[in-house]
This record gives C-alpha cells, structure tokens and sequence, in this order.
C-alpha cells in the first residue's frame, strides 16, 4: 500500500513546456496557457524550457508547481538595423551552428525527459523536443502559429531544413493559432484555434486609463516594438511630438518625454495597457497582435512583408478587418495618429479568448 508521499508522487502529471527564445511573444501566451493549466488541472507540474524570457517567466509564477530549466531553446530570426529585413548572411550562419548541435540536444533533452518522468511535452514552437519526444515515446504537442520550418522557408537553403521539418513531424498533435498556413504534418491529429491572449481584467484596464488619461482628452498609444528590437533613431520620429496623445511604451523603449508613459519593468501583466489603448502599433508579433485583438484595441501593424509569419498574420487581421498597416518610412512622418483613428474602419466583432479552448483539449491530454 502507498503512504500518503508516495501516492501524492504517482498521481503527479508532469510537463515539459519549451518556449522560443526569439522575443517575448511565445512567453506571454506560453504563459496564459501554463496558467490556465495550473487553474484546470490537478497535480500537474510543468517544467519550464527557456532562457532568453526567463526573468520575466520567473516573475509571472510564484507557484511550487513550476520549475525553470534555463536551456537555449532557438534563435529565431536576425535583423539588420532597421528591423524590418532579415541579416540572411548572420541567420544562415547561427543556424548552420545551431544544427551542428542538433543530435546532441535531442539526447540531452530525451534524457532529461526520461529522467524527470515527464508524460507531456508541450512547444512553442522549438523543435528538437519533438524530436526527443519521440525518441522516448511520450506524446508532444505544438501550439504556435507558425512553425520554424515554414519561417525560414525562402531564407534559408531548404537542404538545410530537412532536419528540422523532420522535427516537426514527429508532433503528436498541432494546435494551430489564428493566421496559420502551415503543410499537412505527420500528427495524429491537428486543432485549429483563433486568437488567444492573458486574461484580462478590466479593472486594472480602468486603474491604467485612469492613471493615464485622468481627464479623458488625450488618446492613448501603445507602441511596441518588441524586446529584441533596436531603437536607434526612434526618438526622431514626428509622431512624439503630439501634445494630445499619450504614449505607452515597453520598459527597454528609451524615449524620453513628458507625453510617453513607460510600463515598468517589474509590470508583467502588459496586455492590460493594451487594452487600455485607443491604438496599438506593433509590427506583426502574434503575441501582441492576439492581446490587441482580445482587448478590442485597433491595430496598426507596421509592414513587413519580407518576414513569411508576419505576412500571414497580416493577410489574415485584414481579412477579418482587424488591422490597417503602415510603411516604416511612412511611420516616421506621422505627426499625429488622431486623424488616422478616426478613419480607421476596425471590426466590432468581439473575438473570444481561445485560451480556455486550448486549455480545455491540453486537458484532456493529460487527464
């Protein structure tokens, strides 16, 4: 017969959840979904995967439940200057560095696996854990709306991508997100889901408009560019000068003026500024995209066609009338966003919030 630790060990359901280390993105809606996870499913204990979000990770979860494995997962894209066009020369030779370490990390990680007694691994959307998956016979599941595979299709060799399609082959299961356009993959099955973000609590989203914009006369702007941005010359664009906006800025956005509000970098919870906003202007990171989308805040997307994520994700809020986009040159002369909002014809569909859909078939999985 158990003793009551013993038997508290056995009824433990354990996940490994890894998340891209390219920007903040896939560890904002990783972490909506390890949340509701925590909330819906008893004795889970999910494992962490991840270096680059890591202390932002760390402070959204103050729970014995979760553990952090700081592991570098995988290195995304890289830019020239400008952000807007891929470094095809730097990106084609990290990954070739990358992949020269490709078979050591599925054995390091089928190890750890094993060794931990993980039964589910979940991804977002780093490949090699699929690998490992596999290799130990564990089911692993996708959740992303893209895959590395398809991102570097056209900017990398696809000689060079067999690997890491075959990665992905080995899923179990995928859950796609809104703006997906991705091939059949050999998974038992695949879940398709729309836009997802944190929950939201609409007091702090009054506490923050309040704060803000206490008079109610100015509009409020969120703009974000992302954690792995360079910021060199924004602080020249016309559009700061605007006495009547408001600006809501991330914490490494170094923009000193009296009209823009910095969100503080122990603040995680920033999908309620944006939901405070009358306007968000982000380039296409799913992440921000989906929180703007779930806070019912207009979006203007800065264009970026050369990046096949961002297409999709774009092809995709226009399509359901979610989103106007806007050229970085053209960015730059803008004194004032007023006019524009105005004109801005933006869906009043409310959109629900697919998390608990996630959640919900991530449960059934485990239970």
């Amino acid at each position: 017969m158990l003793d009551r630790e013993d038997a508290y060990v056995s009824m433990k359901k354990k996940i490994a959840y890894y998340i891209s280390d390219y920007g903040f993105g896939h560890a904002t809606r990783s972490s909506g979904i390890i949340n509701g996870l925590l909330n819906k499913i008893d004795g889970v204990e999910i494992t962490i995967c991840n270096s680059f979000a890591m202390p932002f990770l760390q402070q959204n979860f103050n729970d014995s439940r979760v553990k952090f494995r700081l592991i570098p997962t995988d290195i995304g894209y890289f830019l020239k200057g400008n952000f807007i066009e891929p470094d095809l020369e730097r990106l084609n030779l990290e990954y070739d560095r990358y992949m020269e370490e490709w078979n050591e990390r599925v054995s390091q990680e089928a190890t750890f696996l094993q060794g931990e007694g993980v039964e589910l691994v979940l991804s977002d959307i780093v490949a090699f854990p699929f690998e490992a998956a596999k290799k130990i016979r564990i089911p692993s599941v996708g959740v992303s709306n893209f895959t590395w595979y398809t991102a570097y299709e056209g900017l990398i060799e696809e000689e060079k991508l067999s690997q890491m399609k075959e990665a992905y082959d080995s899923m179990t299961g995928f859950f796609t997100l809104a703006g997906a356009c991705e091939p059949d993959w050999n998974t038992l099955y695949t879940k398709s889901f729309g836009f997802l973000s944190r929950e939201i609590n609409t007091c702090e989203v009054d506490r923050i408009r309040k704060l803000l914009n206490p008079l109610g006369e100015k509009k409020l702007v969120y703009f974000g560019l992302g954690m792995k941005i360079d910021h060199d010359g924004l602080d020249e664009f016309e559009f700061w000068k605007d006495p009547a906006t408001t600006f809501i800025v991330s914490s490494n956005t170094v923009i000193d003026r009296e009209n823009v509000y910095r969100i503080p970098s122990d603040y995680t919870d920033t999908h309620h500024f944006i939901a405070a906003a009358d306007l968000a202007i982000t380039k296409a990171g799913w992440g921000t995209v989906g929180e703007a989308v779930i806070g019912n805040t207009p979006l203007l997307i800065i264009n970026r066609q050369s990046i096949k994520e961002d297409r999709n994700t774009i092809a995709h809020l226009k399509e359901k009338n979610l989103c106007q986009t806007i050229e970085w040159e053209e960015l730059a002369q803008v004194k004032s966003f007023a006019s524009m909002m105005k004109e801005m014809k933006y869906s009043e569909i409310h959109y629900q919030n697919d998390l608990f859909e996630i959640v919900k078939e991530l449960k059934k999985l485990v239970g």
